[in-house]
Formats: structure tokens, C-alpha cells, sequence
């Protein structure tokens, strides 16, 4: 928030200057007074600005100087607030207030008086956790502000109304409320206002997923407050401490860690406000615990305790206490046990107080997340019905204030304690209620909330695995039918569906998918769906065969073995004289297929549409060997993340022709591709009408102009590209720079527009995926989803030039036969390199797979 009052800008001081002289009589006491609490309160020293205004306000009440008096009192107001001293905050506002609007008749000067008290009053509800009423109180101010063209206030005033809507959930409103008010300060010179805008707009960026621009907003905000004048301003500094801050968020993000220390210690060193300086150390301390740094743990541990003890009651220092809880919460886990015990017992007295205070100050999303934090102590203790009395007042409170982000998170934690007490029935349906509301959710699902440490993989992830575990576990009661047996499949097959459509949301970091049913039998009655889902104590298998009810299998493996056989079996993949994969291939093949190869072969199954979760994605399902041939030897293979993603309609069969490009040439730190000539050439000699866009013709903007002039059903992509986990590292090279997702897209959906035919096929090649990264085909699926191609042709590692333009050559003969489907197209191309004495091995036809629609 930015305390309009406290300006310690030239303009400021005059104004207040202008107002000591309309009165007519000797100021000189009183407004030393007044600018040494000014000074005071600029230097942190809020006891000592409070003596000041004190003493200034008395001598102005005794001179009837209505506006100075008025002035005084809200700026006494601000130094209470910063002591979290709120009734005495909101008794010197209310004074301030009343006095301005007794003036009669109004003038300018009583009206900005107004205004000024206003805008304190919003910071004080806002502080105390009523964003509803700051608002309120804001958007009344801000008539004034603009009847009396105070420019600077203004802003100040439209940025605490976006930090009001901020704070109560709205991120698109708050990020349209800057995205308005950037372009008025473009002419204006460098300022504070002006930095803390691009900080506020930076914030925003990261919480709605861009993180490429955040960082770019933050760090020309950062630049505007270092060529500032005034080093030792408090503002200033305490706005380096918060934009440090952020950075150090922005590179955590990004598993920049060390980066993300230094940053979050500076953040400290500058920081003025303690509560800023706390959230610097809080950072940090969580941070260790997540890398399990227990000396960095115990170092930064002893500066934060004394401080947390001596909070203020305010939203800010409330919040700070829940993140200090959680913290050692998961520290204790790391500990012995009588460590463990200590730092259960410590959280818990912290969230006691943290429940008293959320109390007096009235502000229920904090006692939902106090209460229900608490609970998490006593879950942790197993102490399990007081834990669940906790957590039902938390889902309570949240209901009642409609907050379904607070209220899922306690909806699952009642759901383990069910599940811990044995009551299976009963926690399903609260692990329902949670995906329920994390479907309403789902646009949101990005966001970094550093105040609870809100992560995708710890809060979210989990929720649908947990859900689908308990789905899929055997009734102890054996009362189950087989009826019910059924309909918890269907609802673990949902639950795993909806998992992989809150990734790809988390990937994007916006809600930019459209998902609709599909029934697999009515698309193709000869495929065979399966589902390998990686639960924190087993594998299942969710398998969807020809008109047949849904069957599961599970073997007893933990997600990390699950994990090392992958990075073997890929290590081993790219030794082409070694067959030492194959121990690897035939493991997964007995996990994953063998349980159903006989009811598959029954059913005449055709093709096999694997829905693969986790690290599984980053391998071929082709390469499979069930001792004698490979998976792909037996079926068509295509992959989705999920049914609810794939376009349904058939393909519609038309004449062949495709729109090419590629790098032959080294470019931009990457190396040369010269095989790619070749395999284009194949492609133009295969589809004569194609168009090829080749090396310095390759560009960002004559691909675009090729797409809008060409009605062409396939695109072909012969660049380096990369795939990886996170949505800024996955992209295609051009001759002039770096085509991400985004811009992919835009280039394609424009094309769609243009177009009534869609893309049939987009085929990408000399791709890979990011090496060490286990999530890294999230990116290729995140491509292929958002590029609006209804099916897509990528590689998993970049392959040999010449293995590919064959492969390419047999692929697009395979397309030109209209009975042929594209997975079995895809087969045929790979098939032709097996069989070949030189390419046989699955380095050089496994890495080529089918994501989206397969027919």
C-alpha cells in the first residue's frame, strides 16, 4: 500500500508548506514539529514520529488550524498503523476525517484534507485484513483526487485500490487496473510512484504466469529506485526490499536457488519495515528446509523466532506467522524426534495466537488458515479428532465467505484424516469436494502466493493422486459391488484426466485449454486407452478397452524406482552398439503391459493411446520389448495428455500439401543440421506443392506471411528445438531468434482464423527434450495442445540427420494412402528404420511420437 501522506517528495512538503501559511499566524513550533516526525517516520523511527505529530497536533488544535490539525492526524494515523497500534490508528483518523469535512465552506484545501484521510482509512482496513472496505474507502477518495487534478495521488490512490483487489483474489481485475494506469505514467519522469508501479505490475506478471516480462518490470523498477537522488530514503529503500524480494520469488520459480539466496538477502539488507525484513529471512528459511539445508536452517532459524514472537496483530504480521508455522512444520520432518516434538509444540502455540489475533481483527480468510494450520500440528501429532475439529471450522469459515482457494486445501486435509481414521467413504467425498473446487480454481492454479508458499507440486498435485489412490483401493469392507468397483474407476480415470488438465494449466500458468468429453468408442472402437498413474506407494493402471467396463492393475513399485528405470532405460537408449536398454524396456513392459496382453489381443485392439503421467512421459512407449518384439511391432502408438484434449472429429481426407522450414546452417549457438536439406527436399519430393522457408528465410515474420497465404493441412518444422517443464525453456529456433509456445500459437490460430481447414498435422523435428529434466515432454505436450494441430509428429531426443530424412520420406508416402491413420502412418515410418540393417536400433526410430488425434 502507499501511505499518500508520507511524501517525502518536494511536492509533498510544499503543499503542507502552503497550508502552514494560509492560516495567517506563526507556524514555526509547530510545523518543526511536524517535518521532525515526518523525518521520524521516513527513518523508521514511528515512537518518536508519533511524540512529534503528538505534540505538532496539539498546537494546531490550540491555533484552530483546521487543515494542519487535519493533515497531523492522518499522518499520526500512519505511524500508529506501523506500530499495529489500530485503535489508536483509527480514533486519529477519524478525528483527521471529521475535521476536514466540518470545514465550511469546503475548499480546495479541506476537500484534499478529505481525501488524504481516506485513503489513510483504507490502508488502516486493509491492513487489518477488510479489503472490502478499503475499496470502498479508496474509490471515494479517488472523486476527489480527480476533481482536484492531483496527479500524483492519483496513482498512489489507483494503486492501493489494485493492491485491495490483490489481495481478495482478483488478479485479472488487478492486472487490468495497472495495465490502465502504465501508459499515464510513460511520459511522466522517473520517480517512486513510477518504480512502484512497474513493481506492482512485475508482482502481477508472476502471479499470472508471465515470468519473462516480471522480470523485465521488476528490474527496470529496480533501476528506477537505484537513480533516485535520495539513498537513505525509507521508501525507496523499503521498495528495493520488496522488488529484491520478488526477483528472488521470480528465480525460485525458475530453480534458480542460489540466485534466489542472494537476492532474498539483499532484500533483507535494504529492507526498512521489519515485517519486509522478516519476509526476506522467512524466504529463506523456507527455502533451506525445501533443499534439506539444515545448517543454513539453523543459522537463519535464531533471527527469525524472537521476531515472529514480537509481531504486530495485522494481516501482514498474521500471515507472516502461518508461513513461520508451516516452515518449521516441515523442518520437524527433517528433525529427531525430540527436535521434531519441540517444533510441533512451537507451531502450535504460534497458530494459537495466530487464531486470537485473525479474531481481532475480524478477518475470517486468516482464522480459515490459522484454524486449519493448526489442525495440520495436530494431523501431524495424529492426533486425529482434534485435528478434525479443527479442519471442519476452517471448511466452515471458508464456505461462508465463499473462498474455495482456502477452503480445498482444509477439504483435503479432512480428507487424510478420514483416510487415517478409516472412514474410506467419508474421505473420498471431502477429497471430492477439494477437486471440485480446484476445478473452479483451475484458471488460478499458477499463481505463487509466497505468503503460504502455494506450490502446484506440494498443494495441488497431490490432491487428485491422493483422491485417485483411495479410488482405487480395495474396500476393506468387501462390501463393495461390483457396480460401485466401476463407478470408483470412472472416477479415478476423471480425477487422473482432470490431473494432467491442471498441469498443462500450471504449465501455461493461464487457463487457456478447452477440454470436452470424449467417448473413446464412439471415436475408435479398435483403441485401447491406458492410463499409468505413479502413486506415492504403488503403480496403477487404468485401462480402457473396446466396449469393456474399466479394469485397473497395480504393482507394488515406488515412483522413484519407477524414475530410475526411465533415466536407465534413456541413458542406455542413446549407446547405439549396446543392447543394455532392453533389461530396461521389457521392466516397463511388464509393469505396463503384461497384466492386460492377452484381454488387448482379444479385443483386436489396433492402437494404444497411452495417457502417461510423470517421468514415463520422457521415454518412447514404442521401445517396450516383451522378449521377442517391440510394443511398436504389435500396435499403432499414439500419446495425449488426456481424452478431454483431443479434437474428435475423423480426420477429413484431402489432397496433400504442406508448408516447410527449417535451419541447415549453425545459428545462434546451436550447431548445424545439414541432413535437414534432405529431409525437406524428400518432403517437396514427396508434395511438390509444398512451400519451403529455408535458413535465412526461415523467420518469425515470413512464416507468418507463408501461413496466412497457404491453406495447407500439415506444417513441417525441421529445427533444434527444446522441451522442457517450464513454459519459457520450451521453444523452436528460427533464423532470427527463439519461437515459444506463445507465439507458435498465435501464429497458428491466426492461420485458423484465415483458414477453414485446420492443421491436420504438425510435425516437428530435430526436437529434444531438455536433458535432467524429469517433467521435460510437459513442454512437448504443452506445444502440441496449444498449437491448435490436431495431431502432432515431435522427437523426444534429436536424431541422426540421415535416420531421419528416411524416416521422413517413409512417413509421408505412408500419409499419401487415405485408409491410412496417422498412428499408423507413424508405425510404418518406424517400422522401415527397424527393419533396416543401419537403423534397427530404437535410438534411431523410438524418440518419433504421436500426441493428439491419432486417426
Amino acid at each position: 500500500m502507499i501511505a499518500q501522506s508520507i511524501n517525502p517528495s518536494q511536492e509533498s512538503i510544499s503543499i503542507n508548506s502552503i497550508n502552514l501559511k494560509i492560516s495567517g499566524h506563526s507556524r514555526e513550533h509547530p510545523s518543526d514539529l511536524f517535518n521532525q516526525g515526518q523525518s521520524f517516520y521516513n527513518t523508521g523511527k514511528f515512537d518518536e514520529s508519533v511524540q512529534a505529530w503528538q505534540q505538532a497536533s496539539e498546537f494546531y488544535q490550540q491555533q484552530d488550524d483546521a487543515i494542519s490539525l487535519s493533515t497531523t492526524l492522518s499522518n499520526l494515523s500512519l505511524a500508529y498503523q506501523a506500530l499495529g497500534q489500530w485503535q489508536l490508528a483509527e480514533t486519529s483518523v477519524n478525528r483527521s476525517l471529521q475535521i476536514a469535512k466540518s470545514i465550511s465552506p469546503p475548499t480546495d484545501a479541506s476537500q484534499q484534507e478529505i481525501a488524504r484521510a481516506l485513503d489513510t482509512k483504507g490502508r488502516l482496513a486493509l491492513l487489518v485484513g477488510n479489503p472490502e472496505n478499503a475499496l470502498d474507502l479508496w474509490k471515494q477518495a479517488a472523486i476527489l483526487h480527480n476533481q482536484l487534478g492531483d496527479f500524483s495521488n492519483q496513482i498512489r490512490n489507483t494503486l492501493n485500490q489494485e493492491q485491495a483487489l490483490k489481495s481478495q483474489g482478483f488478479y485479472r481485475r488487478s492486472l487490468q487496473t495497472l495495465e490502465d494506469l502504465l501508459p499515464k505514467l510513460q511520459t511522466q519522469p522517473d520517480s517512486l510512484l513510477k518504480a512502484i508501479t512497474l513493481s506492482h505490475y512485475g508482482e502481477m506478471l508472476s502471479l499470472t504466469g508471465d515470468i519473462s516480462l516480471a522480470r523485465q518490470k521488476l528490474e527496470e523498477s529496480f533501476q528506477i529506485l537505484q537513480s533516485l537522488p535520495d539513498s537513505t530514503n525509507l521508501e525507496i529503500n523499503e521498495q528495493k526490499s520488496i522488488v529484491l524480494l520478488n526477483l528472488g520469488n521470480l528465480e525460485r520459480v525458475d530453480d534458480n536457488l542460489a540466485v534466489a539466496v542472494d537476492l532474498y538477502n539483499q532484500s533483507v539488507e535494504v529492507g526498512q519495515q521489519p515485517i519486509t525484513k522478516l519476509q526476506g529471512k522467512l524466504n529463506l528459511l523456507s527455502l533451506a528446509i525445501e533443499s534439506e539445508k539444515l545448517d543454513s536452517v539453523l543459522e537463519i532459524l535464531p533471527q527469525i523466532s524472537p521476531k515472529i514472537a514480537n509481531l504486530s496483530v495485522s494481516d501482514a504480521g498474521i500471515r507472516a506467522r502461518i508461513n513461520y508455522a508451516e516452515s518449521i512444520l516441515k523442518l520437524s520432518q527433517l528433525l529427531p524426534k525430540a527436535e521434531y516434538l519441540a517444533l510441533q509444540t512451537d507451531a502450535a502455540k504460534v497458530l494459537a495466537e495466530s487464531v486470537k489475533q485473525s479474531q481481532s481483527i475480524k478477518s475470517q480468510p486468516l482464522l480459515a488458515y490459522s484454524l486449519g494450520s493448526l489442525g495440520s500440528v495436530y494431523e501431524q501429532a495424529q492426533q486425529v479428532n482434534e485435528a478434525i475439529e479443527l479442519t471442519k471450522q476452517a471448511i466452515a469459515i471458508s464456505q461462508s465467505i465463499n473462498a474455495p482457494d482456502i477452503a480445498y486445501r482444509w477439504q483435503w486435509q479432512l480428507g487424510r484424516l478420514l483416510k487415517a481414521k478409516g472412514d474410506r467413504k467419508s474421505a473420498i467425498a471431502s477429497y471430492t469436494e477439494a477437486i471440485q473446487n480446484l476445478r473452479q480454481l483451475r484458471s488460478d492454479l499458477a499463481f505463487i502466493n509466497s505468503d503460504v508458499q502455494f506450490s502446484f507440486r506440494e498443494r495441488v498435485e497431490p490432491v487428485y493422486r491422493q483422491l485417485v489412490s483411495l479410488l482405487l483401493q480395495p474396500d476393506s469392507t468387501n462390501q463393495e459391488s461390483d457396480e460401485d468397483k466401476q463407478k470408483n474407476l470412472l472416477k479415478a480415470q476423471a480425477g487422473i484426466e482432470s490431473l494432467q488438465l491442471a498441469e498443462l494449466v500450471n504449465f501455461f500458468r493461464s487457463d487457456c485449454l478447452n477440454a470436452v468429453q470424449v467417448d473413446i468408442n464412439q471415436l475408435d472402437r479398435t483403441a485401447a486407452v491406458i492410463y499409468p498413474i505413479l502413486l506415492e506407494d504403488r503403480l496403477e493402471v487404468i485401462i480402457s478397452l473396446p466396449k469393456q467396463p474399466l479394469r485397473h492393475y497395480s504393482s507394488k513399485i515406488l515412483p522413484q524406482e519407477i524414475d530410475n528405470i526411465v533415466a536407465e532405460l534413456r541413458s542406455d537408449l542413446r549407446d547405439t552398439s549396446s543392447q543394455d536398454y532392453l533389461e530396461y524396456s521389457r521392466k516397463l513392459y511388464n509393469l505396463l503391459i503384461r497384466p492386460t496382453e492377452s484381454e488387448l489381443e482379444q479385443s483386436q485392439v489396433k492402437t494404444i493411446v497411452f495417457v502417461l503421467d510423470g517421468s514415463l512421459r520422457n521415454i518412447p512407449m514404442s521401445v517396450l520389448n516383451d522378449g521377442k518384439q517391440f510394443l511398436v511391432e504389435k500396435y499403432s502408438l499414439a500419446l495425449t495428455p488426456g481424452l478431454q484434449l483431443i479434437d474428435p472429429k475423423p480426420i477429413a481426407r484431402q489432397k496433400i500439401a504442406a508448408l516447410t522450414g527449417g535451419l541447415t546452417e549453425a545459428s545462434q549457438g546451436f550447431s548445424a543440421l545439414p541432413s535437414v536439406n534432405k529431409e525437406l527436399q524428400e518432403v517437396q519430393n514427396q508434395i511438390p506443392s509444398s512451400k519451403l522457408l529455408l535458413n535465412a528465410n526461415f523467420t518469425k515474420n515470413n512464416l507468418e506471411k507463408a501461413l496466412e497465404g497457404t491453406s495447407t493441412p500439415i506444417i513441417h518444422l525441421a529445427t533444434h528445438g527444446n522441451f522442457s517443464s517450464q513454459a519459457e525453456n520450451t521453444f523452436l529456433l528460427t533464423y532470427d531468434g527463439k519461437l515459444n509456445i506463445e507465439s507458435l500459437t498465435k501464429l497458428l490460430l491466426a492461420k485458423n482464423q484465415l483458414d477453414s481447414e485446420p492443421v491436420e498435422l504438425l510435425i516437428l523435428s530435430a526436437c529434444q527434450t531438455a536433458v535432467g529434466d524429469k517433467r521435460a515432454a510437459l513442454g512437448m505436450a504443452g506445444m502440441a495442445v496449444r498449437a491448435g494441430a490436431r495431431s502432432t509428429i515431435a522427437s523426444l531426443w534429436s536424431v541422426d540427420d540421415e535416420a531421419t530424412s528416411q524416416f521422413m520420406i517413409a512417413l509421408y508416402k505412408s500419409l499419401s494412402t487415405t485408409q491410412v491413420t496417422k498412428s499408423e502412418s507413424l508405425r510404418t515410418a518406424q517400422l522401415n528404420l527397424l527393419n533396416s540393417q543401419k537403423y534397427s536400433h530404437p535410438y534411431f526410430w523410438a524418440p518419433f511420437v504421436l500426441l493428439g488425434n491419432w486417426l
